[in-house]
C-alpha cells in the first residue's frame, strides 16, 4: 500500500482529479486510487464526508489526514513533499500568477464552458452543439486570458512549466477537442502541455462505459 490515496471519480474525467493526478505524477509520488461513484452520490455518504469534510471529489489521504479540493491538494503536496519536483513556481510572483490562473479556471467566468463542453465530451462523445451566447462570451474571455498569459513569448505561463499550465490547457481542450477555433499560438501551447508524460498518462488511461451524473 502507498502512503497516499487519491479519491477520484469512476470515469477519470474530473478536471480536478486530472489536476491531482498530474501533480502526483510530476512529483514522482506513488499513490493508490479509490473510486467514488458520483453517479450514485457516494461522495455524500457519512464515511466519505467525514474524511473529506466538504463531501467533494477529489480528496487526498496521507496517513490519517484527508484534504479535499484540488488546489488545496496541490498546495499540500508542495508543502508535505518539498524534496520532490515542484509543480508550482518557486518565484513568489510567478507562484501567485499560477494560483490566480487555477482559481480563475474554477470560477463562474468559465462555468458556461464547463457546462456546455463537459469533460464527457473530451473523453467519450464529442458535441457539435453551438455555444450559447454565455458560452461564446466565456470562450472569448478564456482565449483572451490565454493570449495575455503567453504574451511574454515563453512556452508556458511562468519561467518553467507548472500545474497551472495543465489546468489551463485542460480548459482550452474543452473547446479544441469539440472543434472550437483557437489561435495558433494558443493551440501550440495546449498541444505542448498535452504531450507531457504525466498528462498523457491521464488522457490515455482506460475508462469504463460512461454513465451520466
Amino acid at each position: 500500500m502507498n502512503a497516499l490515496t487519491l479519491y477520484r471519480d469512476d470515469f477519470w474525467i474530473s478536471p480536478y482529479v486530472f489536476t491531482c493526478d498530474v501533480a502526483l505524477r510530476e512529483k514522482g509520488l506513488a499513490y493508490d486510487a479509490v473510486s467514488v461513484a458520483l453517479q450514485r452520490a457516494e461522495q455524500r455518504t457519512d464515511v466519505y464526508a467525514a474524511g473529506s469534510v466538504t463531501a467533494r471529489v477529489p480528496a487526498l489521504r496521507h496517513g490519517d489526514f484527508v484534504v479535499a479540493e484540488s488546489s488545496a491538494i496541490v498546495e499540500y503536496l508542495e508543502d508535505a513533499f518539498p524534496e520532490t519536483p515542484r509543480v508550482l513556481p518557486a518565484d513568489p510572483k510567478e507562484r501567485a500568477r499560477a494560483r490566480q490562473v487555477m482559481s480563475w479556471i474554477r470560477s463562474d467566468d468559465t462555468l458556461p464552458i464547463r457546462e456546455e463542453r463537459s469533460t464527457a465530451t473530451m473523453f467519450y462523445e464529442r458535441t457539435d452543439k453551438v455555444l450559447s451566447p454565455a458560452g461564446a462570451r466565456a470562450a472569448t474571455k478564456l482565449l483572451d486570458v490565454a493570449a495575455r498569459l503567453l504574451a511574454h513569448g515563453g512556452e508556458q505561463i511562468a519561467s518553467d512549466w507548472s500545474i497551472a499550465d495543465a489546468d489551463l490547457a485542460f480548459m482550452l481542450q474543452r473547446l479544441m477537442i469539440n472543434g472550437g477555433a483557437v489561435p495558433e499560438r494558443v493551440r501550440a501551447y495546449v498541444e505542448r502541455v498535452w504531450q507531457r508524460p504525466a498528462v498523457r498518462a491521464f488522457v490515455e488511461r482506460e475508462r469504463p462505459a460512461y454513465v451520466a451524473y
